[in-house]
């Protein structure tokens, strides 16, 4: 459940118990001091009960005739008599011989049962105070006086109700405030937050503004300096990766040019020289024209297949051939020599040699390293591969391969073919994702194009009549 709410509403919620721990606390003790001042009042009122029956005792003894009628408890009632209190005499074997009590007024309202008989468990609203009454260093009697429970715990209960409106209405002023004042002070954080997700989504742009907190420009601080640090290196990392990425296609086609030098011509001699070996076999030993055969179509074989390790080490020249002619000659190649085992299939759409030469000799790159995947560990039986130029404002390259090879055990780690892909797409400043499922997988590429040149128009002949 915590995990569902907000910041200022946790924050809220506890200010509103700690205030409701607090009330409560303060109803407490107006309830303790309620206790207190009654209990204290009956002592006062035992007191002077006491002392008022000790004079009496003391009159009866002086006076000649004294009159009849110990104990009097008038004088005392009519002076302290409230509702609910009874004064009384209680002499020496503990029986009460007088008592007098006042009415209780009508109550207009109930105590709740509960909070009645919380209050009587916690204070005892009936307890007594009683004082010893003397008459020549002996105790007759004890003058007692208590207050009704019922009445003592209407009359708590009645301040109480006064009180807890107040209460009750500064609690939820108290939390309104907070919560407002909390809404302020964190609004920042959705800035922070904005931020974040900004730099989630490799926008290394995102900065944050100042802020007035201190805590919150310390985090302003660190994560500016995050992300200007983060942008630097991955600006830094993209330049290598693009010198890296070059270097890579220099020696390609530097092997591919010592291959084609020094490996071609020695097969293409070694090829010679089976056929002058077979014509002169022809003539003195026919035993060794199988021989020479065998030899001159290893020399081919070993020709054809140098002929497609060329072609992958130094592709056609996407300057001259342009992007869309390469590709569809890397796919007739697959295609020629699968056999049919594997059909390769291809789509393009929109103007595709617009694009710039890195960016169409990366492309090229990318295609063929997820079409040679394809065959080598997907044991694909159709490969598909789709190449979208979508202009607007923003344009963008969309390179789509997708199979419908077995998925094979998921390797810890991507290999080098997807590491390398990947790497060509961040120098570029794009996204990749790939997907591997039983049904197949999916790669897509999407990478920005700078504004494009708008293509030349052939100019309008007229046609004589």
């Amino acid at each position: 459940m915590w995990t569902r709410y907000d910041l200022k509403y946790r924050l809220t919620l506890r200010i509103s118990v700690v205030s409701a721990l607090c009330f409560a606390a303060i109803c407490a003790y107006v309830l303790f001091d309620i206790d207190r001042s009654v209990h204290a009042r009956n002592e006062r009122i035992a007191e002077i009960t006491a002392r008022t029956l000790q004079l009496q005792q003391s009159k009866m003894h002086w006076v000649n005739s004294p009159p009849a009628g110990f104990p009097d408890l008038d004088a005392v009632a009519a002076a302290a008599m409230r509702p609910g209190l009874c004064i009384a005499y209680r002499g020496g074997d503990g029986a009460i011989v007088q008592r007098i009590c006042g009415g209780a007024e009508a109550q207009t309202d109930e105590p709740p049962r509960a909070f009645a008989m919380l209050y009587r468990r916690l204070f005892d609203p009936g307890r007594e105070a009683a004082r010893p009454v003397r008459f020549r260093d002996e105790t007759t009697g004890d003058a007692v006086v208590w207050i009704d429970a019922g009445v003592m715990t209407a009359d708590a209960w009645r301040e109480l109700s006064r009180l807890l409106p107040v209460l009750g209405t500064a609690l939820v002023l108290l939390c309104a405030l907070a919560y407002a004042a909390l809404a302020r002070a964190l609004r920042p954080t959705r800035l922070i937050r904005t931020g974040l997700e900004r730099i989630a989504a490799n926008d290394l742009s995102a900065r944050l503004p100042p802020f007035d907190l201190a805590e919150l420009s310390a985090i302003r601080a660190a994560f500016n300096q995050l992300a200007e640090g983060l942008e630097t290196a991955l600006a830094q990392r993209g330049e290598l990766t693009r010198r890296l990425i070059a270097l890579e296609d220099d020696e390609r086609r530097h092997l591919a040019r010592e291959l084609h030098d020094e490996f071609g011509q020695s097969l293409a001699a070694i090829r010679a020289l089976a056929a002058s070996i077979r014509h002169s076999a022809a003539q003195d030993c026919p035993a060794l024209v199988g021989e020479c055969d065998g030899i001159a179509r290893t020399a081919s074989d070993m020709m054809e297949q140098l002929r497609g390790a060329l072609m992958r080490l130094r592709p056609p020249d996407v300057d001259e051939l342009g992007l869309a002619g390469s590709l569809e000659g890397l796919v007739a190649g697959w295609n020629r020599r699968q056999h049919g085992r594997t059909v390769f299939e291809i789509n393009l759409s929109g103007d595709v040699d617009q694009l710039p030469g890195i960016i169409a000799t990366n492309i090229y790159r990318i295609a063929q390293e997820a079409l040679t995947n394809a065959v080598k560990h997907a044991d694909a039986t159709r490969v598909r591969l789709q190449l979208t130029l979508q202009e607007g404002p923003v344009s963008a390259t969309l390179l789509t391969v997708e199979d419908d090879g077995l998925l094979g055990e998921a390797p810890d780690k991507p290999g080098m073919g997807l590491l390398g892909m990947g790497e060509r797409v961040a120098s570029m400043g794009g996204q990749m994702s790939f997907a591997a499922t039983s049904g197949g997988a999916r790669l897509h590429v999407e990478i920005p194009v700078p504004a494009l040149s708008p293509a030349p128009t052939q100019p309008e002949t007229a046609c004589a009549a």
